[in-house]
Order: C-alpha cells, then sequence, then structure tokens
C-alpha cells in the first residue's frame, strides 16, 4: 500500500477477501466506478480495523495491497482470477 505494513486483527480476512471479490467482479465487469468503491472500502478497512507495523519491523506479508493510486488499468493485473487473496 506504499504506507507499511499492518497486523490485521483475527476474522479481518473474510471481509477482505469479500472486498477483494468485489474488486475483482468490478475488473472483470470494466466497472472503473464499483472498482474504485470497492478498493477504497478495501484500503479503509486495512486502515481502520489493521494495527501498522513499526518501520523496523519487518515480517512476511500473506497479501500485498497495490498502493492508493492504483489506476483500472494497473488493478487489471492485480485484481483478476483469484484476487489478492485466493479463496
Amino acid at each position: 500500500m506504499t504506507e507499511g505494513q499492518f497486523r490485521m486483527p483475527d476474522g479481518a480476512e473474510e471481509r477482505l477477501n469479500e472486498l477483494d471479490n468485489r474488486c475483482v467482479e468490478a475488473v472483470d465487469n470494466g466497472d472503473r466506478d464499483g472498482f474504485r468503491v470497492a478498493f477504497e472500502e478495501l484500503l479503509a478497512t486495512v486502515r481502520s480495523e489493521g494495527t501498522p507495523l513499526p518501520a523496523d519491523d519487518l515480517e512476511g506479508s500473506d497479501v500485498l495491497v497495490p498502493p492508493p493510486d492504483t489506476s483500472f488499468e494497473e488493478a487489471a493485473a492485480d485484481f483478476s482470477g483469484e484476487g489478492l487473496i485466493p479463496d
């Protein structure tokens, strides 16, 4: 996300997966507005529910979220198939 790493609470994966699936569906349907809404909600969820890790605390990441300024065209590469979070 270009905002460092976040530790997500237990149970957040289901909500993030739902938002990821909405992003994939919007991209697959060519729905730019729908993608932007779902992607902004995904980012907001990570920011509000996640706990930022210190910059010097580098851990392996289960999911890499694209930066907030990701274009629709760039999203087509990230949010395709199973998306960021495989089912």
